[in-house]
């Protein structure tokens, strides 16, 4: 006689791992992805920084922040001057106090230049801090670059497409942000 058994078979496929999250009080139920999410970027914004200033340490510059380092690159790319406007576009950055720290440091150690025409201030990088990128670039291209998959696939999924999924979440929580400020 065949014993059989009352209990349901996994089914690999259909089984649920636990949610990795930061605070189980931000996961809400049928939410839980979000607050992944929300733990995952938080992990890969630290890691990013910490890459970025360590980059910029080895590259000869360890006394710059990642935002200081950040604007460095965006006033050095394309070889053209940005406007403040521009710069705190670009980076979406809402206080202007920190990109002022920021550039104040940038021009102290002579890697910016910052132009007047008419009523507007223009950034560009020295020939010094065009030096410092070239620098990072190649350090990137070995610490980091040298790493990443050939296919360039992360878990499956482009890297392209991450990009792409994450600037749309930028707009959802830039909206959530207004909505936050109203209440």
């Amino acid at each position: 006689m065949k014993k059989t058994s009352k209990e349901p078979q996994a089914n690999p496929e259909k089984e649920q791992r636990p949610f990795i999250v930061s605070s189980s009080h931000l996961a809400s139920p049928g939410q839980e992805d979000v607050s992944e999410f929300e733990f995952a970027l938080t992990v890969v914004n630290h890691a990013f920084q910490r890459w970025v200033a360590r980059g910029m340490a080895s590259a000869g510059l360890p006394e710059l922040s990642p935002l200081d380092a950040l604007i460095l690159h965006s006033v050095n790319h394309r070889n053209r001057s940005k406007s403040i406007s521009d710069l705190m576009f670009t980076l979406n950055l809402s206080e202007r106090h920190y990109l002022n720290y920021a550039m104040k440091k940038l021009d102290e150690l002579g890697l910016i230049v910052r132009i007047r025409r008419g009523k507007e201030v223009f950034v560009g990088a020295t020939k010094k801090g065009q030096e410092y990128c070239e620098k990072y670039a190649s350090i990137r291209r070995t610490c980091l670059l040298e790493l990443m998959p050939a296919d360039r696939q992360v878990g499956d999924v482009a890297i392209r497409e991450v990009a792409k999924a994450l600037r749309v979440l930028t707009g959802l929580y830039e909206q959530a942000s207004r909505s936050a400020a109203s209440l």
